[in-house]
């Protein structure tokens, strides 16, 4: 008898062990519950002050908001078409910044695609436009027009060429890309008629 109560006395023990155990593990489970409380409200209160106006988020969006319209502006901007004087050929095309356009020979004229792109694009930028591009002061407006290029981008076309800048003209009046043979044809600006400038 004496050993029955002496084990019996030792799960008594060992239950009491557990019960405690399992009440610290509780009260420090609950302790974690209000630190992930704590947490949710201070995540809370970070995402009321994005939307809400702190001076950081403010700030951030309206940066994002400048950002959208200048994009947006870019994208539905007409590109402006005029007439300027480029050093070695006389009067020429230019874009909206008086830098000399130019034509690719190995383009098509009128077909309607463009043959320059990838390394070749980076090179000889098209001349993009957001909308109908705009006739300025000695441009022909029936001779001016558009194509899709293979990034669904509008590039700008005259009397059937498609338009290009030139990376290594750095100012106005520059034709350094008049008679280059790159990217296997010739480049040449166009007069006001819609004819070749250069030799």
């Amino acid at each position: 008898m004496k050993k029955s109560y002496a084990v019996l006395a030792a799960l008594a023990i060992v239950f009491a062990l557990a019960v405690a155990a399992c009440g610290s593990s509780s009260s420090s489970s609950s302790g974690g519950g209000s630190g992930e409380s704590e947490t949710a409200s201070s995540e809370s209160g970070s995402s009321y002050n994005r939307y809400g106006g702190s001076k950081e988020s403010s700030s951030e969006s309206e940066s994002e908001s400048k950002t959208e319209t200048a994009s947006s502006e870019a994208g539905g901007a007409p590109a402006p078409i005029s007439v300027g004087e480029a050093s070695g050929v006389g009067k020429v095309l230019v874009d909206s910044e008086g830098m000399t356009l130019y034509y690719f020979q190995k383009d098509k004229k009128g077909s309607g695609v463009s043959k320059c792109e990838g390394p070749c694009a980076e090179a000889w930028p098209p001349l993009t436009s957001g909308g109908e591009p705009e006739a300025m002061s000695g441009v022909s407006a029936s001779m001016l027009g558009t194509i899709e290029r293979s990034d669904g981008t509008m590039q700008v076309t005259y009397a059937g060429w498609p338009l290009y800048t030139f990376v290594e003209d750095k100012k106005p009046g520059e034709d350094n890309g008049t008679d280059s043979k790159a990217f296997g044809a010739s480049w040449y600006p166009l007069h006001p008629n819609g004819q070749k400038a250069g030799h």
